[in-house]
C-alpha cells in the first residue's frame, strides 16, 4: 500500500511545477519527457534561465542530464551586483527535486569578477555513470547599468 501511495504522489508532484514553460514527449513507448522549466534569478531579476531535462513520470529517479540556457531579459544593476555572493562557490538560486532519494538538480549563480560576467551552472547532486552531469551559461554584464569600465575601476 505505502509504494502505491508513493507512487501516486510522484505523479502528483510531476506536474505542479510553476516554472514549467514547456514538456516534450521522447515517444510513444517511453514515459520520459523533456521538460522545459524557466526561472528568474531572485537578486538580479534581469536574468532569465531556461533549464531543460529529462524526466520520467513512473521513475523513482529522474535522469541527471540537464541542460541551461541564461539571458538578460530586463536590467541588470550595480545594486543588484553588490547584494550577490561572491565567493568562488556562489550561491544557489534553484533547486528542483530529481529524485526521493535525495537527488536533485542544482543552479548555482557564480560572478567571475575579472570578466564582469555571471555564470550559472546546472548540475546534479548525484553522481551518474560515473560523472556528475553539469551545464553552464553566461551572462555578461557588458551593456548594462552593472558594467564598471576600466577606468571607473582603477579609481
Amino acid at each position: 500500500m505505502k509504494k502505491q501511495t508513493l507512487c501516486a504522489l510522484a505523479l502528483l508532484l510531476a506536474g505542479c511545477s510553476d516554472s514549467e514553460v514547456g514538456d516534450v514527449s521522447l515517444g510513444l513507448f517511453t514515459l520520459k519527457d523533456i521538460k522545459l522549466d524557466s526561472m528568474v534569478d531572485p537578486v538580479v531579476t534581469g536574468v532569465t534561465c531556461h533549464v531543460a531535462s529529462v524526466e520520467a513520470d513512473l521513475s523513482l529517479s529522474d535522469p541527471s542530464d540537464s541542460s541551461i540556457s541564461c539571458r538578460q531579459t530586463g536590467e541588470i544593476s550595480a545594486h543588484m551586483i553588490a547584494q550577490i555572493d561572491k565567493s568562488k562557490s556562489g550561491e544557489v538560486v534553484f533547486k528542483k527535486s530529481k529524485s526521493i532519494f535525495l537527488k536533485s538538480m542544482k543552479v548555482r549563480r557564480i560572478y567571475d569578477a575579472k570578466s564582469q560576467t555571471l555564470m550559472y551552472l546546472s548540475y546534479s547532486t548525484k553522481e551518474t555513470s560515473g560523472s556528475f552531469k553539469h551545464s553552464l551559461s553566461t551572462v555578461p554584464l557588458w551593456g548594462t547599468d552593472a558594467y564598471i569600465k576600466s577606468s571607473e575601476k582603477s579609481q
